[in-house]
C-alpha cells in the first residue's frame, strides 16, 4: 500500500513511517523541509527505498497537499504544531485546524481509504465524567493547543458524519526515543532530570509510548471496518505524583519535587506564558501543561486500541532517559542507572 504521510519528520510521524515500513508499506512524505527527512528516519532504520517521494510544502497549502496525496492508497495526517510554549500559539491556531481541513478534504477527493487523522486525547478535554471514550465530544478548552486540536477534531468528525473513510486516533502524552525535534513531553522529562521542575501540579495525564501509537497507525490501515472509526493510542493514566515516583525508580535518583494544587499553579503558568513571549530561553512552567494535569481524564477500559498492548511506563521512561543521555541532552549523572539500559532500546 502507498501511504501519504504528513508530518513524517516529526516525533509521531517518523515513528509511524517506521511502523508502516516494517508492515511492508511504501510512503510518500509531505514535509516542510526535505533536509529533515534523513535525520528523522535514519535512526529508526527506515530504508530510503521505502520513501517513494518527498513533497515539500505546508499542510495549509492546498497545491502541495494535493500533490502529496494524489494517487496514494491511504493518508496519515500526523502534521500538527504541538507545544504549550506561548511563542507557538499563533502557529497552532493557524496550522492545526486549517491543516486538517486541507488534508482531509484533499484525501477524500483522491479516493484514499483509510484517511487517518491523528488527533489527541487533549482534543476532548475537559470532559464530563472524567473518562474518555470514542463518543466523548470535542472539548471546549480555551488553552490554545487544546482548542486548536478540538477544532481539528470537529473537522475530522464532520467528515465522518458525511460518510468519508476517516479514522481518528487519539495519542496520549507520548514519550520515547528518537525524537527528531525533542518535543514537549521529552523536553519536560529532560528538564525534570536537570532539576528544572521542582514543582508539579496535582492531577495527572495519560502517558504512552510513541512506538505503540505508531503500531496503532500501521494496524489501522488494514483493520476490518466494524463500525469503530476512533481508536485510542495505547497508554495509561498516571497521577503527577506517580510519574515523579516513576522517574525516581528508573533513574535511582531522589529528584526532590513538591506537588501543589493545580488551581494554585495556574496563575503562575499564565505569568510564565506572558514572560515567555519576550524571554529567549524556554521556561518549564507552562499554563497549558498545568491546565492539562488539572483536567486530564483516563481512557475508558472498553475504548478501542485494536487489541494493542502498551509497553510498561517504566520501560518507556527508561528507554527515553537512555536516549536523552545518548544524545547528550542529559549527563550520565542525571540519567542515573538509566544511562545503562537493562534491555536493548526497541524502535
Amino acid at each position: 500500500m502507498l501511504v501519504s504521510v504528513t508530518g513524517g519528520t516529526g516525533f509521531v510521524g517518523a515513528h509511524s513511517v517506521a511502523a508502516l515500513a516494517r508492515a511492508g508499506h511504501r510512503v510518500r512524505l509531505h514535509v516542510r523541509d526535505a533536509a529533515n527527512v534523513e535525520r528523522a528516519l535514519a535512526p529508526l532504520g527506515v530504508d530510503s527505498a521505502t520513501v517513494e517521494r518527498v513533497v515539500v510544502g505546508d499542510v495549509t497549502d492546498e497545491m502541495s497537499v494535493a500533490k502529496a496525496v494524489r494517487g496514494t492508497d491511504a493518508v496519515l495526517h500526523a502534521a500538527a504544531v504541538y507545544s504549550f510554549d506561548s511563542r507557538y500559539h499563533s502557529a497552532m491556531r493557524r496550522t492545526n485546524q486549517r491543516g486538517a481541513e486541507v488534508v482531509l478534504s484533499a484525501a477524500r477527493r483522491t479516493g484514499a481509504d483509510p484517511i487517518i487523522h491523528v488527533s489527541s486525547v487533549a482534543a476532548m478535554l475537559p470532559c464530563a465524567g472524567r473518562v474518555l471514550h470514542e463518543h466523548t465530544p470535542p472539548g471546549a478548552a480555551r488553552e490554545p493547543y487544546m482548542a486548536s486540536k478540538a477544532a481539528a477534531e470537529r473537522v475530522a468528525r464532520d467528515h465522518q458524519r458525511q460518510g468519508a473513510p476517516v479514522v481518528i486516533t487519539y495519542p496520549p502524552a507520548l514519550l520515547g526515543p528518537h525524537d527528531p525535534n525533542l518535543g514537549d513531553q521529552n523536553a519536560r522529562l529532560r528538564d525534570a532530570l536537570r532539576g528544572l521542575v521542582p514543582m508539579w501540579p496535582s492531577g495527572g495525564f495519560p502517558i504512552g509510548d510513541v512506538r505503540d501509537t505508531a503500531a496503532l497507525h500501521a494496524a489501522v490501515l488494514t483493520a476490518p471496518r466494524d463500525g469503530t472509526d476512533r481508536h485510542f493510542g495505547p497508554g495509561r493514566y498516571l497521577s503527577t505524583r506517580a510519574y515523579v515516583r516513576l522517574l525516581r525508580e528508573v533513574t535511582g535518583r531522589p529528584l526532590p519535587a513538591a506537588v501543589l494544587p493545580a488551581a494554585a499553579m495556574l496563575p503562575v503558568g499564565l505569568l510564565a506564558d506572558r514572560l515567555q513571549r519576550f524571554w529567549p530561553w524556554h521556561l518549564p512552567a507552562e499554563y497549558g501543561a498545568i491546565y492539562t494535569c488539572a483536567c486530564a481524564a483516563r481512557v475508558a477500559d472498553h475504548a478501542s486500541t485494536l487489541g494493542l498492548v502498551s509497553r510498561p511506563p517504566a520501560q518507556t521512561v527508561a528507554d527515553t532517559v537512555h536516549w536523552l543521555y545518548q544524545q547528550g541532552h542529559v549527563s550520565a549523572r542525571r540519567a542515573g542507572r538509566a544511562a545503562v539500559p537493562s534491555s536493548p532500546v526497541q524502535v
